[in-house]
């Protein structure tokens, strides 16, 4: 049976690679925009590692924390914590120093209603941070919406394919890119952008998406026809190890699972976990918003879950009525209104 505790424990566990890497990295280690779907268990993880490493190193997380459980697990665990806005005038100041940055903040739903803020989430706020943080090692969260659709032949797009951004979420997530690319010239800044097509975290995810909607007895839309994912605990370790990949100029990864995932395979087999058929509409479209992540495999090595798993996983956490944080992925969306 699933517990947040086994969950959280999985998700935050150091692989032997982490750790040594963590013996090679100097400085403390700060999050920014910890509080968020990915922040709480990669600081747990952080901290994991420096322990397992045996070396003294602060691991400091920062968030307006909305989610007093995020809060609660981190200081539980030894883990600084500072509550800011990040936004507000002179806070980031107030901020310990720190040589190596991980930027979680960002802003993504409520794009179409109020666009203002995303855009000062997404591409002032990392002005704000390049400047505070100079010459600091930067790895920064991105996202594979700056890439055009790929045909579904295609693999997905790899680094290489010029970004072409559908709506004002994706082209402020690019402008947050650009940005940290500047700090990586006029600074010295180290950076690397991690650009993530959907994290599965069985509290949230494309997964947990399409299992919630066939129990509630919804049509699946078949138009966005394919996806890619990956196991969180995964992203958690590539983004750590990552420190030690950040360059000058900036370098670009995709982080995503391996496979081109069928959303109609997908919801059979959850369908058959769960105990539902699931009902389709539409057609699915030629080309899908699909990134390839060869490159962090071969730097990173495959990820340990495999999509059978997550999908297993996926169902017996709903089955045994684990939490969601309701933060849907909108995946299917095709026109960039968030």
């Amino acid at each position: 049976m699933w517990t947040e505790d086994k969950l959280d424990a999985l998700l935050s566990q150091p692989s032997e690679a982490l750790i040594e890497d963590i013996k090679a990295l100097s400085g403390d280690i700060i999050l920014l925009g910890a509080g968020g779907k990915v922040g709480p268990n990669l600081a747990l993880m952080a901290k994991r590692a420096v322990q397992a490493a045996g070396v003294k190193k602060r691991v400091i997380a920062v968030s307006r924390f909305s989610d007093p459980i995020a809060r609660g697990l981190l200081e539980n665990n030894g883990i600084d914590t500072i509550s800011a806005d990040l936004l507000e005038e002179g806070a980031l100041e107030k901020l310990p120093d720190a040589e190596n940055v991980v930027y979680l903040a960002g802003r993504k739903f409520g794009t179409g209603d109020s666009a203002c803020l995303t855009w000062a989430m997404n591409a002032a706020l990392p002005t704000l941070v390049s400047r505070r943080y100079k010459g600091a090692r930067i790895v920064a969260f991105s996202t594979g919406n700056v890439y055009p659709f790929m045909p579904v032949a295609s693999g997905g797009a790899d680094e290489s394919v010029a970004p072409s951004p559908i709506g004002e979420y994706a082209m402020s997530s690019l402008a947050r890119e650009r940005v940290f690319e500047y700090a990586a010239r006029e600074y010295g800044s180290r950076v690397l952008l991690l650009r993530l097509n959907y994290a599965v975290d069985l509290r949230y995810g494309v997964l947990y998406d399409l299992a919630k909607r066939m129990l509630a007895g919804e049509t699946i839309s078949l138009e966005q026809g394919c996806f890619n994912c990956v196991w969180q605990g995964y992203v958690n370790e590539v983004t750590l190890r990552a420190l030690l990949l950040t360059e000058s100029p900036a370098k670009v990864l995709n982080i995503t699972g391996p496979e081109t995932v069928s959303v109609r395979y997908a919801c059979e087999q959850l369908g058959k976990a769960l105990g539902v058929t699931p009902t389709f509409s539409g057609t699915e479209k030629p080309e899908a918003l699909l990134s390839n992540a060869a490159a962090c495999f071969s730097h990173f090595g495959y990820p340990t879950v495999s999509l059978s798993e997550l999908i297993k996983w996926q169902a017996q956490w709903i089955k045994d009525g684990g939490r969601t944080l309701n933060k849907p992925t909108h995946f299917e969306e095709r026109k960039g209104n968030f």
